[in-house]
């Protein structure tokens, strides 16, 4: 049988649709849609020989005609094509298999040094409001602790003061996504900040029960936080229309990379040091935490000997907040 290809993939798009055949798969539509990315692939990026995270969201994006199967159907054999790369020893991005249940997920944002400090600008300067008399202390504290730390915004919301220890530095982070607990290190100049806080709202809350507190000393609400945070986004002149707006959770993803981008500075081992990372953060899986690999470049072109057969899922962690 003759399966004609003409990208730089023709190669391995070839020895793919051979070892299916051989194995008993007549593979007819697969190579039928394997011909379409092949020229996909010929068309909108003629010189690339790495299967990379923007060709495959490039492919993903999903078209007004298209219904969920046919979508879905038309991201399948690619999935397969870059596993097949991996297990060839070629570094692919792969699509999570729950990737075309909700179409194309959200890229993460990842907020850059100069944002960073616009933001920390706008949420310093917050003023105390009627019905919200210790916002402009909660939400300075609260948000550093996402970007500082890399906490689920949930993580956060729900902290105890008995999960506080300001004097060790650390946090306890009890029962998170997947029913998991684990222990966060601050460093010094954060658990200072948590320090000046925590004084404030115990003079105004004795004796209070959480960490973060709204008025009536009850959590506050994914809800609120959010559009809280819109506002301080808005005054901050990030996320303006056109672009994908950054959320809260976004400074998880970028706790990630910052940290990713420090090890490569110091020069340090970056996959000896992704376990701990992956820990630090409380991932379920390592191939969570070896997503963000593909956020910071010339990262993925340094770690060419990486082992990318035992991370066959390359997307962000599921986020939950609840």
């Amino acid at each position: 049988m003759t399966y004609t290809f003409e990208s730089l993939f023709a190669e391995h798009l070839r020895g793919f649709v051979q070892q299916k055949n051989a194995v008993g798969f007549p593979y007819d539509e697969s190579l039928r849609l394997l011909r379409d990315f092949d020229r996909f692939c010929l068309d909108r990026f003629p010189s690339e020989t790495a299967l990379t995270k923007e060709i495959c969201l490039a492919w993903a994006v999903r078209k007004n005609t298209e219904g969920n199967n046919t979508f879905r159907n038309r991201l399948m054999p690619v999935r397969e094509f870059a596993r097949y790369l991996n297990r060839c020893g070629e570094p692919a991005f792969v699509l999570h298999p729950n990737f075309a249940k909700k179409g194309q997920r959200y890229i993460p944002h990842i907020y850059s040094e100069e944002e960073i400090a616009e933001l920390w600008d706008v949420l310093d300067h917050l003023r105390p409001r009627k019905g919200y008399p210790i916002r402009h202390f909660v939400l300075p504290t609260l948000v550093r602790l996402l970007y500082c730390c890399g906490l689920r915004p949930c993580e956060a919301r729900k902290l105890r003061t008995a999960d506080v220890d300001l004097e060790k530095g650390r946090l306890d982070i009890m029962e998170s996504k997947g029913h998991k607990s684990r222990i966060v290190m601050m460093a010094d100049d954060v658990v200072e900040v948590c320090r000046r806080y925590d004084e404030i709202v115990s003079r105004l809350m004795p004796g209070r029960e959480l960490f973060f507190p709204n008025s009536n000393e009850n959590l506050y609400t994914k809800e609120w936080l959010e559009k809280t945070f819109r506002i301080v986004k808005a005054k901050a002149r990030i996320g303006t229309s056109g672009e994908h707006s950054p959320r809260l959770y976004d400074f998880r993803h970028t706790f990630a990379t910052h940290r990713l981008y420090q090890w490569m500075r110091d020069g340090k081992d970056v996959t000896a040091m992704l376990p701990y990372l992956s820990a630090y953060m409380g991932h379920a899986q390592l191939s969570d935490t070896h997503y963000y690999i593909h956020l910071v470049p010339g990262l993925f072109e340094k770690m060419a000997g990486f082992d990318y057969s035992a991370s066959e899922h390359l997307l962000p962690e599921v986020e939950c907040d609840e």
